[in-house]
């Protein structure tokens, strides 16, 4: 079996030296990067994003990070640069359109991945992350009052959900198919020391699936709404209502549909208040007994990602609006849809991850055979066996919204926490308008038209919190 490795071994050092970073440590990077993010240095954490990414091939986690330190710098169009490079290399890689050596390279590391470290699998982004990228794409053409652009950017949101939806079904069955094949029935639960109950959560339970947003379906409703397609809106109502049938606000747009319009001086505003980072992953080794042909068991110390929320933001009950407190609604939340997303992925992590357990174990058994005198039965400590942490790390977390009608004109709006914040003068001026506010660290960064004086061009707006 040793024999069988060392080829396998040699390849990935080759693809860890040409740049697969099997040992790149993400959560230090991202620390680094989102402690400037969070104290409102932009220029910084984009530098640091481009020296932790020297080389000329940049991976999809630089342009998810880098769009969104853009986006809330108030450079929405860079942003938007940033983060169709990103969508690019989804589509290319969701439709196959590859060549050879990609495929190649996709193969082996896949393959090393499943034998040696699941970070050596080329990283495609998680399925939310692929959903979230089109809707905050969304979110910078409507900051900017483009509610043209947000529909296509909406409309590809739909398309890759109902992609998403058929390779899962497909994946779901080849894992299967390999489970039964390895003999290998795992279970989560099953496993010694790890943190089942984050796991099962009511919250995590209530999602469908860990890719489908009901805020991105309500989005998408007040677009076509604001478009005057109200044949589309409705279907975007339901949508959301379907996923998420305890928010009442969802229900209300959907019945105000058919409400008489708004008057000559009113405005239908969506003000959208995004706050924290997506939680981080980590890695914890859990012991897995492995009973080999001649009845020796083997202790394999194997590890499994585990989601790390970021705790570091305050969350908001109210916005005030000229001085009225208006209650803000949770309509989304990263962190229950990338735990529903581990979750549903655990079957095909186990299977790796016990594949490798198996391997190891066969070697250790073989060596205890060779020299009982020297018998081991738990094998020794792997520096490849560590779980999976790359995530898109400065995605925002929590996603809040109230939607109300507010005559034309300048008016004042801050967020309510227990200490406060600074007002923001804001514009109205269109029939519908969204208004999108980025909580971060102390900061809310305020970007698009609505916060710039009439003719200006657009960049961001930073207010602290007090």
């Amino acid at each position: 079996m040793r024999h069988c490795l060392l080829p396998l071994l040699l390849i990935a050092a080759v693809v860890q030296l040409s740049g697969c970073g099997a040992y790149r440590n993400y959560d230090l990077e991202l620390e680094q990067t989102t402690q400037q993010f969070k104290a409102g240095n932009i220029d910084g954490s984009l530098a640091l994003i481009e020296a932790h990414n020297p080389g000329e091939d940049k991976d999809l986690l630089y342009y998810f990070e880098k769009g969104s330190v853009l986006s809330a710098g108030g450079d929405l169009p860079q942003s938007q640069v940033a983060w169709r490079s990103a969508e690019q290399m989804i589509i290319a890689r969701q439709d196959t359109i590859q060549t050879a050596t990609d495929k190649w390279l996709a193969t082996v590391g896949n393959q090393l991945g499943s034998i040696i470290n699941d970070k050596l699998r080329r990283y495609d982004g998680y399925d939310y992350e692929k959903v979230m990228l089109t809707t905050q794409m969304a979110l910078n053409q409507l900051a900017l009052n483009d509610f043209d652009g947000a529909r296509a950017d909406i409309r590809k949101t739909h398309e890759r959900e109902d992609l998403i939806a058929r390779q899962r079904e497909l994946e779901y069955e080849r894992i299967e198919e390999a489970a039964k094949a390895q003999g290998a029935q795992v279970h989560y639960k099953d496993l010694q020391g790890y943190p089942v109950v984050m796991l099962e959560s009511p919250a995590v339970m209530a999602l469908k699936n860990g890719y489908q947003s009901a805020f991105s379906h309500y989005l998408a409703g007040f677009t076509y709404e604001a478009l005057g397609e109200k044949d589309l809106a409705a279907p975007g109502y339901r949508h959301a209502i379907e996923l998420r049938p305890d928010m009442a606000i969802f229900q209300q747009a959907l019945h105000d549909l058919d409400n008489p319009g708004l008057k000559a001086d009113e405005s239908d505003v969506l003000i959208i208040v995004q706050s924290g980072l997506a939680p981080g992953r980590s890695s914890v080794r859990v012991p897995y007994p492995v009973r080999l042909k001649d009845g020796q068991v083997i202790v394999a110390n194997i590890s499994f990602p585990v989601m790390v929320p970021d705790v570091s933001m305050p969350s908001f009950d109210y916005i005030s609006v000229d001085g009225r407190q208006k209650k803000l609604i949770e309509v989304n939340s990263i962190t229950n849809m990338s735990l529903r997303t581990l979750r549903d992925d655990m079957p095909g992590i186990i299977q790796r991850t016990t594949y490798r357990a198996f391997l190891a174990a066969d070697v250790q058994g073989t060596d205890n055979r060779r020299n009982p005198d020297k018998a081991s039965y738990v094998t020794q400590w792997d520096t490849f066996e560590q779980a999976d942490t790359r995530i898109w790390r400065t995605l925002p977390d929590l996603t809040q919204v109230v939607r109300l009608r507010l005559k034309k004109g300048e008016h004042l709006i801050s967020l309510s926490n227990p200490t406060g914040g600074t007002p923001l003068k804001v514009r109205i001026e269109k029939n519908r308008q969204v208004i999108n506010l980025r909580a971060l660290g102390n900061r809310i960064f305020a970007n698009g038209s609505a916060f710039q004086p009439s003719g200006a061009p657009a960049h961001g707006v930073v207010s602290n919190l007090k």
